[in-house]
């Protein structure tokens, strides 16, 4: 029986383990955190790993379980993780494929968070923050951070702490889970009054057009 790693972190990657639950394989899945852990179907020949594990705990993992292959599911943004993924499949000879999506056009286009602070400073009116909150204390430099920016992210713990530590009010906080469609990123980006709306670009998959379509009709920046 052929034995398979996944690392999921997208929705590709969890329509990839709901495929494999059902083929004759051996599935090992690594996810990031416990929520990603209750997304995954439930099956007798799938084994899924919760909690961010550094590359040399991912080398031990393979060194020990000789896998046939390792699949890279991960957000294509993730660049840490994938670096790491195939730092150990290099070193353990494993064979190694990237799952990825198609982009978007771009509207506004920077290269990091850094670089999208940057530009913001320079504009006016609320800011609607779509990319997470790792990213969060990037922002926190804006003028009128605590005014502009409201931020939606996963409603987990360590998301509603990183945004209390950038300084966030609870207020400005919009603890939800995706996929979203286009009329909740239109209500939302109406709720924030935002002029500017912040995403990355992930494709279909990742609701890119339904945020552009919402930030057009919303008369917002993208």
């Amino acid at each position: 029986m052929c034995n398979i790693c996944v690392f999921a972190g997208t929705t590709e990657g969890r329509e990839l383990v709901e495929f494999l639950a059902g083929q004759p394989v051996q599935a090992t899945v690594c996810v990031a955190t416990e929520y990603g852990e209750t997304l995954l179907p439930e099956a007798e020949n799938v084994t899924v790993l919760a909690g961010r594990i550094p590359v040399a705990d991912i080398i031990r993992m393979l060194q020990e379980t000789r896998f046939d292959l390792v699949i890279d599911a991960t957000h294509p943004y993730a660049t840490s993780i994938t670096e790491s993924i195939c730092t150990a499949c290099r070193e353990t000879e494993t064979e190694y494929l990237r799952l990825l999506r198609q982009s978007s056009q771009q509207a506004e286009d920077v290269e990091n968070a850094a670089a999208a602070a940057a530009f913001l400073a320079r504009t006016h009116g609320n800011i609607l923050l779509t990319t997470g909150s790792k990213e969060l204390a990037a922002y926190s430099g804006i003028p009128d951070f605590t005014q502009r920016v409201y931020a939606r992210v996963l409603p987990m713990d360590a998301s509603l702490e990183a945004c209390r530590t950038a300084g966030l009010k609870a207020s400005h906080i919009i603890a939800m889970q995706g996929p979203f469609s286009e009329e909740m990123d239109l209500a939302t980006l109406r709720f924030a009054n935002a002029a500017w709306m912040v995403t990355k670009d992930g494709g279909d998959a990742g609701g890119f057009p339904a945020k552009a379509s919402a930030a057009r009709k919303a008369g917002a920046g993208l």
